[in-house]
């Protein structure tokens, strides 16, 4: 139990509390007396929980304290906290009926995160060690999906989140669809499928 491990799991159990916060809030917006308080303190839950990432990865670098601990429950605990924090904003709006995350959008993302580990599962059967590298669009889809996720909990721009998301989503079904065209080259070169 490594102490950047520590560090990762503290993140896992900061995802129960912006949950909770993010409910009360919508709750209170709901009451009509939005607490405006309780927002803040989610968004600083998630900031804190995003930062705790890099410094995880850069102790576990600093430090030579890698793990497979670690390794498996890092990227976990990152995409548990997103998807978190998505689905509830989708499900809990942070103001009026429009200011929330369309339920398709966290279809959308959850569709293709399935579909990318499915896809993992299938390559590592045929062909053992097998490394994808990282996409452009990859990259801009997880950019463009956090900016989606600011734009709901920041509220600095007074227009529907409805605009990130069509953008985010964009870059999701590119990205996605990359994937699974390397991944398709990958099978084609694999042993297994020449055997």
């Amino acid at each position: 139990m490594t102490l950047p491990t520590k560090i990762t799991i503290g993140r896992l159990f900061l995802i129960p509390v912006f949950v909770t916060l993010a409910i009360y809030y919508s709750l209170s917006w709901a009451d009509g007396q939005p607490n405006e308080a309780l927002r803040w303190l989610a968004v600083a839950t998630y900031v804190v929980a995003s930062l705790s990432d890099a410094l995880d990865g850069y102790l576990a670098r600093k430090l030579d304290q890698r793990s497979k601990l670690g390794a498996f429950l890092d990227p976990l605990a990152d995409k548990c906290l997103f998807l978190f924090a998505l689905t509830t904003l989708a499900v809990f709006p942070w103001g009026p009926e429009d200011w929330r995350l369309p339920p398709w959008f966290i279809i959308i993302i959850v569709t293709r995160d399935v579909i990318i580990v499915g896809g993992l599962w299938i390559l590592h059967h045929y062909q053992t060690g097998v490394k994808i590298k990282p996409h452009w669009s990859g990259k801009v889809c997880t950019v463009t999906q956090m900016f989606a996720l600011g734009w709901v909990m920041l509220k600095w721009v007074p227009f529907s989140p409805l605009y990130p998301a069509i953008l985010a989503t964009v870059f999701t079904v590119w990205s996605g669809i990359a994937y699974f065209k390397h991944g398709l080259e990958l099978m084609r070169d694999s042993p297994e499928a020449h055997g």
